[in-house]
């Protein structure tokens, strides 16, 4: 109840903080960072973006592709060549490229298809460096993280080259994607080519940017929003989903079930360009992801600081500025809201007896947020999260390497601690 007072009926009296900015600094002037009527003029205009057809359509299209060339090459020849994978970096790859490409349109080729070709990517890493530090500046004292980023020492400087090698290659895709689009009225002598319709030029329909004149601070500081909820969130979810599936093999066998009756074609193969309409009937797989999001949401907590004194409905006075953090985490876990078998995976918990999803508060189920400030990108990231699931689990069984110990890391977004160390074999159905 305090949250849902914090997050939505007392919604106007907490906001970010004098020094959310300053911990968040990475974000720029991105959604996550604004607040009152500039975050709510931001929201509506990517929340009208996010939900033109289009961009809908060229998100699906993208995942499909990438899918079929990349993740699933790369994961049959990882089985036959029986290699151990780090699935948490290959599934961080894939999903940067997913996020990278939503929003300008063409691909940044994290990923390969063989694992030979596999190698470190400063930029990609950069997200996880971001997240450790955003995490240590709550822990830290002001004054000590601040002299650490004067002194260019411990995680601050981790977090200044971190960030150089991301704006390096933000500011090249910035001009690179100019160029395409010049070269694209060139051809059609239009302004905008429909046939893209990546973020980036969604905003530009809306008329966020001139015609001619690209905002470069505003793009890059969108670009590094869009890839902390597309690429980190999205890839922690999976890569939990696919660790509790493979710990709990009857609930696997119920997904493989589904799929078999609800994804295949008349010859018996899978549907690889499963819609969102039939993406709807895997209920038993959308409870899963819930229950992975339940126990393991991406975002371990928020932080909201009251701008007027205020009681909380536990009876609790708050006094302005004062700031208040509650965690995702724990809530996912307490008895008092999901019951004394909250520790259990349990997929059920999310059906109800007709056999259709169960509503559930997002005050409650709080994985994406509560109140005006829930996730626009909730629904894209449930398709994004069922379609990979399906590839993956239709072809492939999960199988942690024997005495690798998955454990959360202490950070801002719930990663394993030390990997996801697996053997991928092909699954005999």
């Amino acid at each position: 109840m305090n949250v849902h007072h914090i997050t939505s009926k007392n919604f106007t009296n907490y906001g970010k903080g004098s020094d959310f900015h300053e911990i968040f600094e990475v974000l720029g002037l991105g959604i996550f960072n604004l607040d009152s009527n500039e975050w709510k003029q931001e929201r509506t205009l990517l929340h009208s973006s996010l939900k033109r057809n289009s961009f809908k359509i060229f998100l699906e299209q993208n995942l499909q592709k990438k899918l079929a060339n990349c993740l699933l090459p790369f994961l049959v020849h990882a089985s036959k060549s029986e290699q151990i994978l780090d699935l948490q970096d290959i599934l961080e790859r894939f999903t940067f490229d997913i996020a990278f490409t939503s929003f300008y349109g063409f691909d940044s080729n994290c990923l390969p298809n063989n694992l030979n070709e596999l190698e470190d990517i400063a930029y990609v890493k950069a997200i996880s460096v971001f997240e450790n530090t955003i995490f240590l500046r709550h822990c830290l004292p002001n004054c000590i993280w601040k002299l650490q980023k004067l002194l260019k020492i411990g995680q601050e400087k981790k977090g200044m080259v971190a960030q150089e090698n991301l704006y390096e290659f933000l500011n090249k895709s910035i001009a690179h994607y100019k160029g395409n689009e010049e070269k694209r009225r060139l051809r059609s002598n239009e302004d905008v080519d429909g046939s893209n319709s990546c973020l980036l030029n969604e905003l530009i329909k809306e008329g966020i940017l001139e015609k001619g004149v690209m905002v470069e601070k505003y793009i890059r500081d969108t670009a590094i929003n869009i890839l902390f909820a597309g690429n980190g969130s999205i890839s922690s979810s999976l890569n939990w989903l696919f660790w509790l599936l493979s710990t709990h093999p009857i609930v696997e066998a119920k997904i493989i079930q589904e799929i078999k009756d609800n994804c295949l074609t008349q010859d018996e193969n899978l549907n690889t360009s499963l819609s969102v309409e039939e993406l709807d009937k895997l209920v038993y797989l959308h409870g899963a992801i819930c229950e992975a999001l339940r126990l393991y949401p991406p975002i371990a907590f928020e932080h909201k600081c009251a701008i007027k004194s205020d009681i909380l409905p536990s009876g609790d006075h708050v006094s302005p500025a004062t700031k208040l953090i509650y965690s995702l985490y724990a809530m996912g876990r307490m008895k008092q809201i999901w019951g004394e078998d909250c520790m259990e995976f349990k997929p059920e918990r999310w059906i109800s007896d007709r056999g259709h999803i169960k509503h559930v508060p997002s005050y409650k189920f709080i994985a994406f947020n509560a109140g005006p400030r829930k996730c626009i990108g909730k629904d894209m990231s449930f398709v994004q999260m069922k379609m990979v699931a399906v590839a993956v689990l239709w072809k492939f069984q999960i199988q942690v390497v024997e005495g690798h110990s998955v454990t959360p890391r202490a950070s801002i977004l719930i990663r394993m601690k030390h990997g996801f160390k697996v053997k991928v074999n092909k699954r005999c159905l």
